[in-house]
């Protein structure tokens, strides 16, 4: 079911045929951070495999934001990908649209639902989020680093020099 809510010149849908996806890409490949040079297919695949969240302009319809959630829906959720046009930043466009996020998932019963940010901390915070309480208890797998089925034995990394 596809949702969609008002705000101010824009409108924010959950509607999968409406997204933009050669814009999507263009601008995460191209200018947010964490996605510089993500491949159009991986971008594909990511957001087929997520619950996509679009703002429009309701005067032209173009896409002009665009956020990602990676979600069991039962759970636990991952938000990413947040992104807004520069034409469209200072305009609260990233608030309602990270509220918007926030509320289409409140009805799941949600256990957690992060991110990561290196800038807008202040965005999120003043919508709920906050620094993990227990950074410590969490880990990452960077596949290739070190103990992932691509990267060499321990034994070879020694070999290697890389232990």
């Amino acid at each position: 079911m596809t949702e969609t809510i008002a705000f101010g010149s824009y409108e924010i849908s959950t509607d999968p045929a409406r997204l933009d996806r050669v814009r999507i890409h263009r601008w995460l490949s191209t200018d947010a951070y964490w996605a510089l040079g993500r491949s159009r297919e991986k971008q594909d695949r990511a957001l087929d495999g997520s619950l996509g969240f679009g703002a429009y302009d309701t005067r032209s319809g173009e896409q002009v934001a665009y956020a990602r959630v990676v979600t069991d829906r039962a759970t636990f959720a991952w938000l990413c990908d947040v992104y807004v046009e520069p034409g469209a930043r200072g305009t609260g466009l990233g608030t309602a649209l990270v509220t918007a996020v926030r509320d289409h998932l409140e009805p799941y019963g949600l256990s957690r639902v992060l991110l990561a940010t290196h800038d807008a901390h202040g965005l999120y915070g003043k919508l709920g989020f906050a620094p993990l309480a227990r950074p410590d208890h969490f880990m990452a797998l960077t596949p290739g680093g070190p103990g992932s089925p691509s990267s060499p034995a321990p034994e070879a990394q020694v070999a290697e020099g890389r232990a």
